[in-house]
């Protein structure tokens, strides 16, 4: 008798292991099919992590109950060695930000969170932004850009962040996205530099709040460094929204309504994002001299988006960091969605993450040196 219960609890394993199997090989399709025409596979990519480490799971499992069977999810595992590669870091050599290497550059990449935080108290958003611009000014960067950038020309010095750094760091340009409060506020990103800026442009992305990619040309000594950011479109959850996620967890009466606005706004987002990938792309391939890519592109590093804005880049996180590299601190355990990537002309000398709860995203600062 035990030693059918065994063998029929082996056979369900099998099976477990073999769907498992099919979905991990479903992810690595990801990376090559646009979701403008694909949208389903970008809910696969965000799996992959989780997907990776279930198969783990089953190799060793099957190593001790059948050693044969382990070679399935040995070689499915090893199919997906790029994806693997993007996904997690192996540098085990901390970095120190008090210490900037000769001859760098420090960039800093943040999704400021429009500036305010995630409060909803008048007096803690003033006191956010002054201790958020702080945190980034005592890091003394060369170049800062901040996707999600709150300010107004009209409201005075309690809404002037262009102030808090326009003062150290002279030279920036800022791209207004988005009106806010009937047009007392804009939004958008913007880059601000220590050196000489030559050039700087945006190109816009299709659509009413589809935001944009900036650029500005730094003059540094005798070279040229041209800077990119952007913030690509974002799932647009709401606090609602939230509240409906937790619907879905707890298994509500609702759920079912609440998972259909969910995914709705999670196809519309994975569509636009391969549309503005697409952009991102062909204007970053234009560059004749060394350039660098950074923002929040809202997806996963196993995702169409990311492979297509990187192609031949380098990744700062993976060249000198640690771990799966988490940016974004709700939502899922394992979201990376941040990024530094300059060309290969760049060597990345020092990458770290700086996590000052000031935002829902972590502080990207990477030490840059211009071969």
């Amino acid at each position: 008798m035990a030693n059918i219960v065994r063998h029929i609890i082996r056979n369900i394993f099998l099976v477990i292991t073999i769907i498992i199997c099919l979905v991990y090989v479903l992810t690595l399709l990801v990376p090559f099919l646009n979701p403008q025409h694909w949208w389903l596979v970008g809910f696969l990519g965000l799996t992959f992590p989780y997907l990776f480490f279930l198969l783990l799971f089953a190799f060793f499992f099957w190593l001790i109950a059948k050693p044969k069977i382990s070679l399935l999810p040995l070689l499915i595992l090893l199919l997906g060695y790029k994806q693997i590669s993007v996904t997690f870091a192996a540098n085990f050599t901390p970095s120190n930000l008090s210490i900037k290497p000769d001859s760098t550059v420090r960039l800093i990449s943040w999704n400021v969170a429009n500036m305010y935080g995630l409060s909803k108290n008048q007096e803690t958003k003033q006191h956010n932004r002054t201790e958020l611009a702080q945190s980034v000014l005592d890091l003394q960067p060369d170049i800062i850009c901040l996707q999600e950038f709150n300010h107004s020309f009209t409201r005075g010095e309690n809404a002037d962040n262009i102030g808090l750094f326009s003062k150290k760091y002279p030279y920036y340009f800022y791209s207004k996205d988005y009106d806010k409060e009937n047009g007392f506020y804009t939004s958008g990103s913007i880059i601000f530099s220590k050196y000489p800026l030559i050039d700087s442009g945006k190109t816009g992305f299709p659509g009413e709040f589809a935001g944009s990619l900036i650029y500005v040309d730094a003059k540094i000594n005798n070279d040229t460094l041209r800077i990119f950011t952007t913030h690509l479109q974002s799932f647009g959850f709401n606090t609602a929204d939230y509240a409906e996620m937790n619907k879905i967890k707890e298994r509500d009466d609702e759920a079912i309504h609440a998972s259909k606005n969910i995914f709705i706004k999670m196809k519309a987002a994975f569509t636009n994002r391969g549309l503005q990938a697409d952009i991102v792309r062909r204007q970053t391939d234009s560059v004749t001299y060394s350039s660098v890519i950074c923002g929040d592109f809202n997806d996963v590093p196993t995702s169409y988006t990311y492979f297509r804005v990187k192609n031949r880049r380098s990744d700062a996180f993976l060249k000198t960091g640690t771990g799966v590299g988490k940016t974004y601190s709700t939502l899922a355990p394992m979201l990376r969605i941040d990024y530094i990537l300059p060309d290969t002309s760049i060597m990345v000398k020092q990458f770290d993450m700086v996590d000052e709860n000031l935002s829902d995203h972590v502080m990207l600062v990477s030490d840059l040196k211009l071969k």
